[in-house]
């Protein structure tokens, strides 16, 4: 981090130095430390970095049982917000006994287990480090798939010939 004047300097910016010397956006990155020096441009190191969801600064970590509350709610507000979309197919057969898909059901089914599990993850923490490595992975971002939604096509998708493994190009 560039500091000009006690004050921090982007590096793609222009500015004028402390000698009332114009400076075009890019010096900062072509400049010598010692042109640097010499316009009154000091460099420091960046502040170190944390994830705010889980500390107040670095290594000040926020406090576990109330953020064990909080993502339990965000879990439980992510799995709502998840089956929202299809809460009208279960009314439906309430009301008029239509029967939803059975795919539908089975995911909304998955999508209660997998809330269960986050759940019971993110109580089982014991430490903050814990949380935010649960919290950061891929366990607890992935979310079973919507059948609605249709699946991502691989692009060797409708170019095989069925048994023959041969690739028609187009």
């Amino acid at each position: 981090m560039f500091i000009l004047n006690e004050k921090p300097l982007s590096p793609d910016v222009a500015f004028t130095d402390a000698n009332g010397i114009q400076r075009p956006a890019n010096w900062l990155r072509l400049a010598s430390p010692e042109e640097r020096e010499d316009a009154g441009v000091t460099e420091v190191p960046d502040p170190p970095t944390y994830d705010q969801r889980f500390y107040w600064g670095p290594d000040l970590p926020k406090d576990h049982a109330q953020l064990v509350e909080q993502w339990t709610t965000a879990t439980r507000t992510t799995a709502n917000t998840l089956l929202q979309p299809t809460d009208w197919v279960i009314i439906r057969q309430a009301d008029n006994g239509k029967i939803p898909d059975p795919a539908i059901k089975t995911w909304r089914e998955d999508i209660r287990l997998a809330t269960g599990t986050k759940v019971t993850a993110i109580k089982q923490t014991a430490d903050i480090e814990a949380l935010a490595a649960y919290i950061t992975s891929a366990d607890y971002s992935t979310w079973p798939s919507d059948p609605n939604t249709p699946p991502n096509p691989s692009p060797a998708d409708g170019l095989e010939f069925a048994g023959n493994g041969v690739s028609t190009g187009f």
